[in-house]
């Protein structure tokens, strides 16, 4: 898909321009940045709660290894030797 060129833009901005006229389209582009801004800060409030909570998570683990030793990862084979 081929991307916009300048004629393209052109047209669409006459449009823009036919539909609000020109003493409304300021509160136009006014009302569009604010919305991509809070779009923007909303994409990236939920980033920085998803590494919050990343870090929180392994201070976790780190405080219960700490505490209670390493896990064993070796439960299958302690398994397999009480079958015997």
């Amino acid at each position: 898909m081929p991307s916009m060129g300048l004629q393209e833009w052109i047209i669409i901005f006459l449009i823009v321009l036919l539909i609000f006229g020109p003493t409304s389209l300021p509160k136009v582009g006014r009302a569009l940045g604010k919305g991509i801004r809070e779009f923007k800060d909303a994409i990236n409030g939920i980033g920085s709660a998803l590494e919050q909570e990343e870090a929180e998570k392994k201070k976790i683990n780190q405080q219960a290894s700490a505490t209670f030793g390493a896990p064993e990862n070796d439960t299958k084979s302690h398994y397999d030797n009480s079958q015997s």
